[in-house]
Protein backbone atom coordinates (compact mmCIF):
# COMPACT_ATOMS: atom_id res chain seq x y z
CA UNK A 1 0.00 0.00 0.00
CA UNK A 2 2.60 2.63 -1.11
CA UNK A 3 0.38 5.66 -1.98
CA UNK A 4 -2.34 6.05 0.48
CA UNK A 5 -5.46 7.01 -2.01
CA UNK A 6 -7.82 4.56 -2.53
CA UNK A 7 -10.98 4.41 -5.17
CA UNK A 8 -14.16 3.65 -3.05
CA UNK A 9 -16.77 2.03 -5.73
CA UNK A 10 -19.76 3.03 -3.85
CA UNK A 11 -20.35 6.36 -5.44
CA UNK A 12 -19.87 5.85 -9.25
CA UNK A 13 -21.05 8.59 -11.59
CA UNK A 14 -24.72 7.97 -13.37
CA UNK A 15 -26.36 7.98 -16.19
CA UNK A 16 -29.45 9.02 -14.54
CA UNK A 17 -29.60 11.02 -11.07
CA UNK A 18 -31.01 8.89 -8.26
CA UNK A 19 -30.87 6.02 -10.32
CA UNK A 20 -28.08 4.19 -8.20
CA UNK A 21 -27.71 1.12 -10.92
CA UNK A 22 -27.42 3.56 -14.00
CA UNK A 23 -23.48 3.45 -13.77
CA UNK A 24 -22.34 5.91 -16.52
CA UNK A 25 -19.06 3.11 -16.88
CA UNK A 26 -17.72 4.89 -19.61
CA UNK A 27 -17.10 7.62 -17.08
CA UNK A 28 -15.71 4.85 -14.67
CA UNK A 29 -13.30 3.80 -17.52
CA UNK A 30 -11.61 6.93 -17.68
CA UNK A 31 -11.63 7.14 -13.89
CA UNK A 32 -9.63 4.14 -13.57
CA UNK A 33 -7.27 4.83 -15.78
CA UNK A 34 -6.21 7.94 -14.57
CA UNK A 35 -6.18 6.29 -11.27
CA UNK A 36 -3.78 4.47 -12.30
CA UNK A 37 -1.61 6.21 -14.18
CA UNK A 38 -1.01 8.05 -11.61
CA UNK A 39 0.33 5.32 -9.27
CA UNK A 40 -2.82 4.58 -7.29
CA UNK A 41 -3.91 0.74 -6.91
CA UNK A 42 -6.71 0.71 -4.50
CA UNK A 43 -10.25 -0.41 -5.15
CA UNK A 44 -13.17 -0.56 -3.22
CA UNK A 45 -15.97 -2.50 -3.99
CA UNK A 46 -18.82 -4.13 -2.13
CA UNK A 47 -21.46 -6.78 -2.90
CA UNK A 48 -24.59 -3.72 -2.78
CA UNK A 49 -23.39 -1.28 -3.83
CA UNK A 50 -24.76 0.82 -6.29
CA UNK A 51 -28.01 -1.33 -5.87
CA UNK A 52 -26.15 -4.44 -6.40
CA UNK A 53 -24.14 -3.08 -9.75
CA UNK A 54 -20.29 -1.87 -8.35
CA UNK A 55 -18.54 -5.29 -9.05
CA UNK A 56 -19.80 -6.05 -12.32
CA UNK A 57 -18.92 -2.38 -13.06
CA UNK A 58 -15.74 -2.85 -11.09
CA UNK A 59 -15.02 -6.06 -13.78
CA UNK A 60 -16.06 -4.07 -17.38
CA UNK A 61 -13.80 -0.77 -16.74
CA UNK A 62 -10.74 -2.29 -14.17
CA UNK A 63 -10.26 -6.33 -14.60
CA UNK A 64 -11.07 -6.71 -18.27
CA UNK A 65 -8.95 -3.37 -19.02
CA UNK A 66 -5.83 -3.94 -17.15
CA UNK A 67 -3.39 -7.05 -15.98
CA UNK A 68 -4.14 -8.17 -12.86
CA UNK A 69 -0.95 -7.17 -11.23
CA UNK A 70 -1.81 -3.45 -11.81
CA UNK A 71 -4.08 -3.06 -9.20
CA UNK A 72 -5.36 -4.29 -5.64
CA UNK A 73 -9.29 -5.27 -4.79
CA UNK A 74 -11.13 -5.45 -1.87
CA UNK A 75 -14.74 -6.71 -1.37
CA UNK A 76 -16.46 -7.71 1.55
CA UNK A 77 -19.29 -10.05 2.77
CA UNK A 78 -22.39 -8.84 3.39
CA UNK A 79 -22.88 -9.63 6.34
CA UNK A 80 -26.69 -8.34 6.90
CA UNK A 81 -28.09 -10.55 3.84
CA UNK A 82 -26.51 -14.06 5.35
CA UNK A 83 -28.76 -16.26 7.05
CA UNK A 84 -27.13 -19.67 6.53
CA UNK A 85 -23.46 -20.83 6.36
CA UNK A 86 -24.41 -21.81 2.88
CA UNK A 87 -24.82 -18.30 1.92
CA UNK A 88 -21.58 -17.18 2.63
CA UNK A 89 -20.28 -20.16 -0.03
CA UNK A 90 -22.76 -18.83 -2.34
CA UNK A 91 -22.47 -14.90 -2.56
CA UNK A 92 -18.40 -15.26 -2.01
CA UNK A 93 -18.67 -17.68 -5.47
CA UNK A 94 -21.13 -14.57 -6.95
CA UNK A 95 -18.56 -11.81 -5.88
CA UNK A 96 -15.51 -13.41 -7.45
CA UNK A 97 -17.17 -14.18 -10.94
CA UNK A 98 -19.30 -10.56 -10.68
CA UNK A 99 -15.41 -9.28 -10.02
CA UNK A 100 -14.44 -11.47 -12.72
CA UNK A 101 -11.22 -12.20 -10.70
CA UNK A 102 -9.46 -15.36 -9.11
CA UNK A 103 -8.83 -14.07 -5.50
CA UNK A 104 -9.48 -10.75 -3.88
CA UNK A 105 -6.61 -9.07 -2.68
CA UNK A 106 -8.63 -7.60 0.50
CA UNK A 107 -11.55 -9.11 1.41
CA UNK A 108 -13.46 -8.12 4.41
CA UNK A 109 -16.35 -8.60 7.04
CA UNK A 110 -18.83 -5.93 6.10
CA UNK A 111 -20.46 -3.78 8.24
CA UNK A 112 -19.20 -5.33 11.79
CA UNK A 113 -21.60 -3.92 14.17
CA UNK A 114 -23.29 -5.58 17.32
CA UNK A 115 -26.10 -7.28 15.28
CA UNK A 116 -23.77 -8.26 12.33
CA UNK A 117 -21.11 -9.59 14.74
CA UNK A 118 -23.75 -11.32 16.28
CA UNK A 119 -24.37 -13.44 12.62
CA UNK A 120 -20.34 -13.82 12.00
CA UNK A 121 -20.06 -15.54 14.75
CA UNK A 122 -23.24 -18.04 14.56
CA UNK A 123 -21.81 -18.40 11.20
CA UNK A 124 -18.30 -18.82 11.83
CA UNK A 125 -17.84 -16.11 9.14
CA UNK A 126 -13.89 -15.29 10.56
CA UNK A 127 -13.63 -19.11 9.88
CA UNK A 128 -15.06 -18.78 6.71
CA UNK A 129 -12.61 -15.84 5.34
CA UNK A 130 -9.50 -18.00 7.05
CA UNK A 131 -10.17 -20.91 5.00
CA UNK A 132 -10.56 -19.11 1.59
CA UNK A 133 -7.24 -17.23 2.42
CA UNK A 134 -5.48 -20.58 3.09
CA UNK A 135 -7.32 -21.59 -0.41
CA UNK A 136 -5.88 -18.50 -2.17
CA UNK A 137 -8.79 -17.07 -2.70
CA UNK A 138 -7.93 -13.79 -0.26
CA UNK A 139 -4.78 -12.48 0.25
CA UNK A 140 -5.88 -10.34 3.12
CA UNK A 141 -8.97 -10.73 5.45
CA UNK A 142 -10.66 -8.06 7.66
CA UNK A 143 -13.95 -6.45 8.43
CA UNK A 144 -15.51 -2.86 7.80
CA UNK A 145 -16.93 -1.49 11.17
CA UNK A 146 -19.96 0.69 12.43
CA UNK A 147 -20.02 0.82 16.40
CA UNK A 148 -18.37 1.30 19.64
CA UNK A 149 -14.79 1.23 20.64
CA UNK A 150 -15.78 -1.15 23.46
CA UNK A 151 -17.41 -3.51 20.73
CA UNK A 152 -14.08 -3.15 18.11
CA UNK A 153 -12.06 -4.19 21.19
CA UNK A 154 -14.20 -7.48 21.70
CA UNK A 155 -13.59 -8.66 18.06
CA UNK A 156 -10.02 -7.24 17.66
CA UNK A 157 -9.04 -9.73 21.10
CA UNK A 158 -11.46 -13.01 20.23
CA UNK A 159 -9.83 -12.66 16.49
CA UNK A 160 -6.06 -11.62 16.23
CA UNK A 161 -6.28 -13.40 12.75
CA UNK A 162 -7.46 -10.17 11.30
CA UNK A 163 -4.89 -8.71 9.46
CA UNK A 164 -6.88 -4.98 8.77
CA UNK A 165 -9.81 -3.22 9.65
CA UNK A 166 -11.89 -0.38 7.81
CA UNK A 167 -13.14 2.72 9.96
CA UNK A 168 -15.16 5.73 9.56
CA UNK A 169 -12.60 8.57 10.12
CA UNK A 170 -13.06 12.33 9.30
CA UNK A 171 -11.97 15.26 11.33
CA UNK A 172 -15.93 15.95 12.21
CA UNK A 173 -16.45 12.74 13.51
CA UNK A 174 -13.36 12.43 15.39
CA UNK A 175 -14.51 13.20 19.00
CA UNK A 176 -18.55 12.16 17.77
CA UNK A 177 -20.18 11.17 21.27
CA UNK A 178 -21.90 8.08 18.78
CA UNK A 179 -19.40 7.66 15.96
CA UNK A 180 -16.23 7.45 18.35
CA UNK A 181 -13.96 7.93 15.35
CA UNK A 182 -11.10 8.71 17.49
CA UNK A 183 -11.60 5.46 20.50
CA UNK A 184 -11.98 3.32 17.60
CA UNK A 185 -8.95 4.25 15.41
CA UNK A 186 -6.83 4.06 18.97
CA UNK A 187 -8.52 0.38 19.93
CA UNK A 188 -7.10 -0.26 16.26
CA UNK A 189 -3.66 1.13 17.17
CA UNK A 190 -3.49 -0.97 20.39
CA UNK A 191 -4.48 -4.03 18.73
CA UNK A 192 -1.28 -3.48 15.95
CA UNK A 193 -3.79 -3.72 13.08
CA UNK A 194 -3.44 -1.19 9.89
CA UNK A 195 -6.62 1.28 8.93
CA UNK A 196 -8.18 1.62 6.16
CA UNK A 197 -10.44 4.51 6.52
CA UNK A 198 -13.75 5.05 5.16
CA UNK A 199 -16.37 8.16 4.93
CA UNK A 200 -13.14 10.58 5.14
CA UNK A 201 -15.28 13.47 3.94
CA UNK A 202 -18.28 12.38 5.68
CA UNK A 203 -20.12 11.65 2.36
CA UNK A 204 -19.41 14.80 0.77
CA UNK A 205 -20.29 17.17 3.85
CA UNK A 206 -16.96 18.19 4.39
CA UNK A 207 -16.29 19.03 0.49
CA UNK A 208 -19.00 21.90 0.89
CA UNK A 209 -17.92 23.67 4.28
CA UNK A 210 -19.27 26.61 5.15
CA UNK A 211 -17.83 29.87 3.73
CA UNK A 212 -16.12 30.60 6.63
CA UNK A 213 -14.63 27.57 7.10
CA UNK A 214 -13.41 27.89 3.49
CA UNK A 215 -12.33 30.77 3.54
CA UNK A 216 -9.83 29.69 6.49
CA UNK A 217 -8.76 26.75 4.81
CA UNK A 218 -7.97 28.66 1.58
CA UNK A 219 -6.02 31.40 3.56
CA UNK A 220 -3.36 28.63 4.75
CA UNK A 221 -3.41 26.61 1.27
CA UNK A 222 -5.16 28.43 -1.01
CA UNK A 223 -4.43 25.91 -3.55
CA UNK A 224 -6.05 23.25 -2.16
CA UNK A 225 -9.67 21.89 -2.18
CA UNK A 226 -12.43 21.54 1.07
CA UNK A 227 -12.15 18.15 0.43
CA UNK A 228 -8.00 17.54 0.41
CA UNK A 229 -8.45 18.93 3.62
CA UNK A 230 -10.47 16.35 5.12
CA UNK A 231 -8.81 13.54 3.43
CA UNK A 232 -5.12 14.60 4.28
CA UNK A 233 -6.26 14.83 7.69
CA UNK A 234 -7.26 10.97 7.63
CA UNK A 235 -3.77 10.00 5.65
CA UNK A 236 -1.66 11.98 7.90
CA UNK A 237 -2.61 9.23 11.03
CA UNK A 238 -0.08 7.07 12.09
CA UNK A 239 -1.24 3.79 11.03
CA UNK A 240 -3.41 4.64 7.88
CA UNK A 241 -2.63 2.46 5.68
CA UNK A 242 -5.12 3.51 3.03
CA UNK A 243 -7.91 6.27 2.36
CA UNK A 244 -10.93 5.82 0.39
CA UNK A 245 -12.56 8.38 -1.29
CA UNK A 246 -15.63 7.55 -3.17
CA UNK A 247 -15.26 9.78 -6.47
CA UNK A 248 -18.23 10.36 -8.37
CA UNK A 249 -16.92 12.20 -11.11
CA UNK A 250 -13.41 12.71 -13.41
CA UNK A 251 -13.26 16.09 -11.74
CA UNK A 252 -13.41 14.68 -8.23
CA UNK A 253 -10.74 12.47 -9.37
CA UNK A 254 -8.79 15.04 -10.41
CA UNK A 255 -8.91 16.97 -8.13
CA UNK A 256 -7.81 14.10 -5.42
CA UNK A 257 -5.03 12.93 -7.71
CA UNK A 258 -3.44 16.25 -7.38
CA UNK A 259 -2.43 16.45 -3.57
CA UNK A 260 -2.35 12.84 -3.01
CA UNK A 261 -0.09 11.62 -5.75
CA UNK A 262 3.06 12.92 -3.83
CA UNK A 263 1.35 12.68 -0.50
CA UNK A 264 2.53 15.34 2.06
CA UNK A 265 0.69 14.90 5.92
CA UNK A 266 -0.72 17.89 7.80
CA UNK A 267 1.27 20.61 9.15
CA UNK A 268 1.41 21.95 12.91
CA UNK A 269 -0.47 24.89 11.16
CA UNK A 270 -2.60 23.05 8.85
CA UNK A 271 -3.67 21.25 12.37
CA UNK A 272 -4.75 23.85 13.76
CA UNK A 273 -6.91 25.89 10.98
CA UNK A 274 -8.71 22.20 10.99
CA UNK A 275 -9.49 22.71 14.75
CA UNK A 276 -10.60 25.96 14.32
CA UNK A 277 -12.71 24.74 10.59
CA UNK A 278 -14.49 22.48 13.22
CA UNK A 279 -15.62 25.00 15.65
CA UNK A 280 -16.72 26.67 12.85
CA UNK A 281 -19.05 23.83 11.46
CA UNK A 282 -20.26 22.47 14.60
CA UNK A 283 -21.77 26.38 15.20
CA UNK A 284 -24.00 25.19 12.87
CA UNK A 285 -25.44 22.22 14.08
CA UNK A 286 -28.74 21.50 14.13
CA UNK A 287 -29.17 20.66 17.88
CA UNK A 288 -26.43 22.38 20.13
CA UNK A 289 -25.89 19.75 22.63
CA UNK A 290 -22.84 19.37 25.17
CA UNK A 291 -23.53 15.43 25.56
CA UNK A 292 -23.06 16.62 29.55
CA UNK A 293 -25.49 13.16 29.46
CA UNK A 294 -27.79 15.06 32.39
CA UNK A 295 -30.30 14.19 30.82
CA UNK A 296 -29.42 10.67 30.84
CA UNK A 297 -30.12 9.32 34.23
CA UNK A 298 -33.77 9.71 34.84
CA UNK A 299 -35.17 9.27 31.78
CA UNK A 300 -37.49 6.59 32.26
CA UNK A 301 -37.61 5.01 28.31
CA UNK A 302 -33.40 4.78 28.55
CA UNK A 303 -33.27 7.07 25.44
CA UNK A 304 -29.91 7.40 24.45
CA UNK A 305 -30.53 11.50 24.11
CA UNK A 306 -26.72 12.71 23.56
CA UNK A 307 -26.06 10.05 21.41
CA UNK A 308 -29.28 10.35 19.20
CA UNK A 309 -28.37 14.23 19.15
CA UNK A 310 -24.89 13.61 17.99
CA UNK A 311 -26.02 11.19 14.91
CA UNK A 312 -29.09 13.56 14.31
CA UNK A 313 -26.32 16.46 13.66
CA UNK A 314 -24.03 14.63 12.03
CA UNK A 315 -26.70 13.28 9.44
CA UNK A 316 -28.02 16.91 9.03
CA UNK A 317 -24.28 17.35 7.82
CA UNK A 318 -23.89 15.06 5.41
CA UNK A 319 -24.73 15.01 1.84
CA UNK A 320 -26.85 11.57 1.98
CA UNK A 321 -27.70 9.84 -1.14
CA UNK A 322 -30.38 7.02 -0.52
CA UNK A 323 -28.46 5.54 2.71
CA UNK A 324 -27.34 7.25 5.98
CA UNK A 325 -24.56 5.75 7.85
CA UNK A 326 -25.70 7.22 11.19
CA UNK A 327 -28.99 5.42 10.92
CA UNK A 328 -26.85 2.10 11.39
CA UNK A 329 -25.50 3.93 14.27
CA UNK A 330 -28.49 4.90 15.36
CA UNK A 331 -30.13 1.28 15.13
CA UNK A 332 -26.81 -0.45 16.86
CA UNK A 333 -27.98 1.65 20.06
CA UNK A 334 -31.72 1.02 19.50
CA UNK A 335 -30.59 -2.36 20.41
CA UNK A 336 -29.79 -1.60 23.81
CA UNK A 337 -31.69 1.94 24.10
CA UNK A 338 -34.81 2.96 23.93
CA UNK A 339 -36.05 4.88 20.51
CA UNK A 340 -36.34 8.31 19.92
CA UNK A 341 -40.36 7.62 19.59
CA UNK A 342 -40.30 6.02 22.57
CA UNK A 343 -40.00 9.26 24.47
CA UNK A 344 -43.39 10.15 26.31
CA UNK A 345 -42.51 13.59 26.90
CA UNK A 346 -42.36 13.57 30.71
CA UNK A 347 -39.40 16.41 30.31
CA UNK A 348 -37.44 14.84 33.04
CA UNK A 349 -34.41 15.51 30.34
CA UNK A 350 -35.10 19.35 29.91
CA UNK A 351 -35.48 20.04 33.78
CA UNK A 352 -32.42 18.39 34.19
CA UNK A 353 -30.35 20.03 31.09
CA UNK A 354 -28.17 23.04 32.01
CA UNK A 355 -28.44 24.42 28.24
CA UNK A 356 -32.25 24.39 28.34
CA UNK A 357 -32.74 22.82 25.19
CA UNK A 358 -35.48 21.46 23.34
CA UNK A 359 -35.08 17.97 24.21
CA UNK A 360 -38.47 16.09 23.39
CA UNK A 361 -38.87 18.46 20.04
CA UNK A 362 -35.26 17.01 19.21
CA UNK A 363 -36.22 13.74 19.99
CA UNK A 364 -39.03 13.78 17.80
CA UNK A 365 -37.00 15.10 14.51
CA UNK A 366 -34.49 12.09 15.36
CA UNK A 367 -37.52 10.01 15.01
CA UNK A 368 -38.29 11.40 11.75
CA UNK A 369 -35.03 11.11 10.30
CA UNK A 370 -33.86 7.42 12.02
CA UNK A 371 -37.57 5.75 11.86
CA UNK A 372 -39.25 6.65 8.93
CA UNK A 373 -39.19 3.51 6.78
Amino acid sequence: MAKKLGFGCMRLPLTEAGNFAAVDTAAVEGMVDDFLAAGFTYFDTAYMYNAFRSECVVREALVKRHDRDAFTLASKLPTMFLKTEEDQERIFGEQLEKCGVAYFDYYLLHNLNVTNYRIAERLDSFGFIARKKAEGRIRRIGFSFHDSAALLDEILTTHPETEFVQLQINYLDWDNESIQSRKCYETARRHGKPVVVMEPVKGGALAQVPQEAERLFRSVRPDLSPASWAIRYAASLEGVAMVLSGMSSPRQMADNISYMRDFQPLTPAEHDAIARAVQIINRSIAIPCTACRYCVAGCPRRIAIPEYFALYNADRQSLNNGFSVQGVYYANLTQHHGKASDCIGCRKCEKSCPQHRGIVEGLRKVAETFETA
